[in-house]
């Protein structure tokens, strides 16, 4: 398992061919998190400006050095592609706040962390607004969200679930020291008489 920007500028090769597509600029994401829909190889075009990708169901591998796809013709833009314009990219999740049905304030998402099936396993958190294992381990299992915050723009996180799988070491679905360089800022407020 790899973090969500460990695939970005990675050259993508059709394996029929061999001929270099581009490289991944981006990826886009269901409206539940669950899995990576395609890749964005960025915009073409002055005047009518058309996001150019490729379907996951189009990537043979996502490997560590590159990305291979069936052929050289699976490039397609939004337009050719209606749904894709509904998809989310992956740079639009960064920075989503997390926090629990009660209200607690978690943190925010830094990145997504995915199998190399395309499958996303969890969520890497770059601000931690709690102490304890979240705050150590910096991760949230796909498995414990309950809402993705597609309407209100908060991920809702079922809290005795998350610290069950942060406790069970099997559970955790990326070692620690590979989310290392996500930047972490924990903030506590430890002085009552600055709430407002």
């Amino acid at each position: 398992m790899r973090l969500g920007k460990d695939l970005l500028n990675k050259p993508i090769y059709s394996i029929d061919e061999g001929k270099l597509l581009g490289k991944v600029q981006d990826l886009y994401l269901d409206e539940t998190f669950e899995t990576v829909l395609g890749l964005y190889l960025g915009t073409q075009g002055l005047v009518r400006r058309k996001a150019e990708l490729i379907q996951s169901s189009d990537v043979v591998v996502l490997g560590t050095d590159a990305v291979l796809v069936r052929s050289g013709n699976v490039v397609t833009d939004d337009s050719a592609l209606p749904k894709a314009k509904g998809w989310m990219r992956r740079d639009k999740l960064a920075g989503r706040e997390a926090d629990t049905p009660g209200g607690t304030r978690l943190g925010a998402i830094g990145d997504i962390i995915v199998d190399p099936t395309g499958h996303i396993t969890g969520f890497a958190m770059s601000k931690t607004y709690v102490e304890g294992p979240l705050a150590e381990k910096r991760v949230i299992s796909r498995s414990v969200i309950l809402d993705t915050g597609q309407e209100d723009g908060r991920m809702t996180v079922d809290l005795a679930k998350l610290e069950a799988s942060l406790i069970d070491a099997e559970a955790v679905p990326l070692a620690v020291g590979t989310v290392a360089d996500i930047p972490n800022m924990v903030v506590l407020d430890d002085d009552p008489s600055a709430s407002s």
